[in-house]
């Protein structure tokens, strides 16, 4: 029995592939394509089981009517749940298209070869082909968990390769994003944001409703949700800077002033233990055989998603349905919660995918889906749009927690790591809109809080899935005896937090390398050295020694100048990533990165461009977290509202580099989306020792805090 959860929830073949008459198929899985090329791999995966020209594979954009049900496109699961749903589905009608050649042909099975869906026979020498046999039937039958699949060395011998029907159009410029949506009767549409996420509208001047209609701008009021609505862009624009200016709001709360780190640390919490990485609730007491030597403390800010577009979406309600254009990485998770929140059954709600630029994780688009859905509700019969602003993006996405991660080990007097403890401090990773609890998908959407009467998030549950949200590596991959792993989540802190891609596993990983070059230099031993002879797992070796190997020549030994490593396999289960970075600290204590050398395991590859960029892409991302992101604010406002204000990484600190595919084409799939963003951090880190003297436990590696820290050391 498959453990597969998009095959148990979507058993039959004619959820994932049909076949058109003018010999094209369609393509649908439930996953969304949000840059990591997924819809590539998917539509290789068809042409190499098929046998099929990748011209002929129509890829369709997710919708709620049609597509698979498979749930949040996160964890790096993609290529394991839709790739080998898809594999299997693409077998199964294999096999059956043969039965049916065979007996049209009047030969064997074993006779037939097929060359672009055409199958003909050797011993008849007559042919016919897929769409011929299919004549747009449905297949009305169960994909075959025991269909024979090609073998994965057998990928890529005899198709050319699928670079993706899109990519020309977004070179170009003439790619279609959710801002680009146009239908009939549409309105442009503002939400008007409070001065933070604690207030509570108290009045508007009375007069501004009536000066808005006659400027052609409906507002839209429930409670405190604010937003404006008209025909023409600009005027709601001006209208929505007129209404924030004449609304008068009440401060409920303030945040807390004291600093995060210490309210990580003496916040209430909820604490476990985690073994073979499930926390589990048992009696967190001082082990005898854990009596720690060396200790050390790091710790992150809260980061956003800082997407380079902001959030949209578009929404129509007509005759009591509801239709919504959204970048939701979750579009059935969201229509759930749509439904619950406007007590509508869920196939009154349709729901279509739209790219936006981009995002790995839960930032606005849930939100502005119900923004725009609200609106819609309002004005029944006109089609919205709305668009959030560069400071609603920064200011009211669900932010990733800032973290604090204690670590200590015991070194014995034959200098053998005798004890390893990991005690993380974070708030929750996952608050995205879902189905369960009355009323908590629905909470989890920002506008409910705002509404008459309002919709208050409870915390959420601990999450106890196997390396979730907190506890992500928590647990090394590394062999280390006597470990003490403990998972605490904290309550009552500042700000709403949700998935940011890798949840807690970037900062746990950044921790834990970290702390094993400490532990190298405390016993004079190298810092590969120790990594090699803590670990088991060849593959896991094969990625180390193949990031030294490339890094033997650099010549790290100029003034400022350092190279470090870091390693890691994504939940202990996913692809295997290790990474070396040489960079240099300059005098103005800016970080600039020359090279980054990055080796991956990731089981069998069907897209090797596309496990590339997902690398390379992963490491950008880390290193802009890791040297420059942090989330400032006061006790009233969010100040990271612009790119002054929370800078992200440049093209001018961008690093050369090398990126190594371990091949494993008998191996199964292995997620590589977050596999990378840990092991840069790591490195990152740990260059930095080597180029200046400092171990930075703090993040990010800004110049003031690197300043700052030369100032104590």
């Amino acid at each position: 029995m498959t453990k597969n959860p998009s095959l148990l929830k979507n058993p039959g073949i004619d959820s994932w592939i049909s076949f058109s008459m003018d010999g094209l198929i369609n393509v649908r899985i439930g996953k969304v394509d949000i840059g990591q090329k997924i819809s590539t791999a998917i539509a290789r995966i068809v042409s190499e089981e098929l046998d099929l020209d990748p011209k002929r594979i129509m890829m369709v954009m997710p919708d709620t009517i049609l597509s698979p049900n498979e749930g949040m496109t996160s964890g790096s699961n993609s290529m394991e749940e839709a790739g080998n749903a898809i594999r299997l589905a693409s077998a199964t009608i294999r096999e059956i298209l043969m039965e049916l050649a065979a007996r049209e042909l009047n030969t064997s099975v074993a006779s037939l070869e097929v060359t672009d869906g055409t199958i003909s026979s050797r011993e008849t020498d007559r042919i016919t082909n897929y769409w011929d046999l299919q004549e747009g039937r449905l297949f009305n039958k169960a994909i075959n968990i025991e269909a024979k699949v090609k073998p994965g060395n057998l990928y890529g011998k005899s198709q050319t390769r699928y670079s993706g029907a899109d990519i020309t159009n977004i070179v170009t410029g003439s790619y279609k994003f959710i801002q680009d949506v146009n239908l009939n009767s549409m309105l442009h549409a503002r939400p008007v944001r409070p001065p933070n996420i604690n207030s509570k509208l108290d009045q508007i001047e009375v007069e501004v409703e009536g000066y808005l209609k006659k400027k052609g701008i409906t507002l839209i009021r429930n409670g405190s949700f604010l937003a404006v609505a008209g025909m023409d862009e600009y005027e709601v624009i001006k209208a929505a800077n007129t209404v924030k200016r004449s609304a008068v709001w009440k401060q409920l709360r303030k945040f807390e002033s004291a600093s995060i780190f210490e309210q990580l640390k003496n916040n209430k919490r909820i604490s476990f233990k985690v073994l073979d990485g499930i926390p589990i609730e048992a009696p967190i007491a001082a082990d005898k055989k854990i009596a720690p030597n060396i200790k050390a403390t790091y710790s992150r800010p809260y980061v956003m998603h800082a997407s380079i577009a902001p959030s949209a979406a578009v929404a129509k309600f007509e005759e009591n349905e509801l239709e919504i254009w959204t970048h939701s990485q979750g579009i059935y998770l969201l229509r759930a919660s749509l439904a619950e929140l406007f007590h509508m059954p869920d196939d009154k709600i349709k729901i279509y995918h739209r790219s936006n630029s981009g995002c790995y994780g839960h930032n606005g688009a849930d939100d502005a889906a119900v923004d725009a859905a609200l609106i819609a509700k309002a004005l029944p019969g006109a089609a919205i749009l709305l668009k959030w602003t560069r400071q609603d993006e920064h200011a009211w996405e669900p932010y990733s927690s800032a973290m604090v991660m204690e670590l200590s080990a015991n070194i014995d007097t034959k200098s053998k790591i005798g004890s390893w403890k990991h005690s993380t401090f974070s708030d929750t990773h996952v608050s995205r809109p879902k189905p369960g609890q009355k009323g908590l998908g629905a909470a989890n959407l920002l506008a409910s809080r705002f509404l008459d009467p309002p919709i208050i998030a409870k915390p959420m549950p601990p999450n106890k899935m196997k390396h979730g949200g907190i506890h992500r590596n928590l647990e090394p991959l590394y062999g280390f005896e006597n470990q003490l792993l403990i998972k605490n989540l904290v309550r009552n802190l500042p700000h709403r937090t949700s998935a940011l891609r890798t949840l807690g596993a970037y900062a746990n990983i950044f921790a834990i390398e970290s702390f094993i070059d400490e532990l190298a230099e405390e016993i004079c031993v190298d810092p590969v050295e120790l990594r090699l002879n803590y670990l088991s797992d060849q593959r896991a070796k094969a990625c180390i020694k193949a990031v030294v190997k490339e890094i033997a020549d650099i010549d790290a030994n100029q003034p400022n100048h350092g190279w470090g490593i870091g390693f890691a396999q994504y939940k202990n289960s996913k692809a295997y990533t290790a990474v070396a970075v040489h960079l240099m600290v300059n005098e103005a204590a800016e970080i600039k990165l020359l090279k980054a050398v990055i080796a991956a395991d990731a089981g069998q590859i069907i897209d090797e461009k596309g496990v590339i960029a997902q690398l390379e892409g992963g490491f950008i991302q880390a290193a802009s977290w890791t040297i420059y992101e942090e989330i400032m604010y006061d006790d009233e406002n969010i100040l990271s509202i612009d790119w002054e204000s929370y800078p992200i990484i440049g093209f001018d600190n961008i690093p050369d580099f090398k990126t190594i595919l371990i091949s494993m084409p008998d191996e199964p799939f292995l997620g590589v989306g977050e596999a990378v963003c840990g092991p840069a951090a790591g490195a990152i880190g740990n260059a930095v020792l080597k180029a200046t003297g400092l171990r930075v436990r703090q993040l990010p590696m800004t110049p003031s805090n690197l300043r700052s820290l030369a100032l104590k050391t």
